[in-house]
């Protein structure tokens, strides 16, 4: 049973992220690049994907924050707001998105709806196809529970978009360690 269940939650994500749009993908990482700071939101468990995501553009060198950041600086224009919402309509995150685009922010949006409320603000996309709260894909189903499949491709998309900015950077493993906190 546990073999037969982590192939197919292995296939499942191998059917989302091989769908993924890599042209989405080096936009997102041209907005990144190009934003003063960064300021990643989500809510629940696509939240916590999104703070192993700040973290990991802080070691890349970048000014980047997770929403509830103890330190996280006002945000205006020159700044990136980006967004991990599955459905595009979790309403606490619109009201988030609402917020950076009346300061001036751009704002990208990693979801599965692109004509999702969110999807309508925002500059820059990446459109991962997965079952959300907001309704199935059509001719795809997954056997995980509720978001589940979801959470798990942003988080393999997140990594993949690290090794990107990398490239793009000249970044290393080396040079990342060398801002990872040296106080554990």
């Amino acid at each position: 049973m546990y073999e037969s269940n982590y192939r197919r939650i292995l296939e499942e994500l191998d059917f989302v992220l091989s769908n993924v749009d890599a042209a989405e993908i080096d936009a997102l990482a041209d907005e990144i690049l190009s934003a003063r700071t960064v300021v990643v939101v989500g809510a629940g468990r696509v939240g916590m994907a999104g703070r192993g995501f700040a973290m990991r553009l802080g070691h890349l060198g970048l000014r980047a924050y997770a929403l509830g950041d103890s330190t996280l600086p006002s945000i205006g224009p020159g700044d990136l707001l980006l967004i991990a919402s599955g459905s595009g309509e979790t309403q606490t995150i619109l009201d988030i998105a609402l917020i950076g685009k009346r300061n001036g922010a751009r704002l990208g949006l990693i979801t599965g709806r692109r004509d999702s409320r969110i999807g309508r603000l925002a500059d820059v996309f990446i459109e991962m196809r997965v079952p959300t709260k907001a309704g199935a894909v059509q001719g795809f189903s997954t056997i995980q529970p509720m978001t589940t499949l979801n959470e798990q491709a942003l988080q393999i998309l997140f990594d993949a978009m690290v090794l990107r900015l990398m490239t793009k950077t000249g970044e290393t493993e080396e040079t990342m360690w060398n801002r990872h906190s040296n106080l554990e």
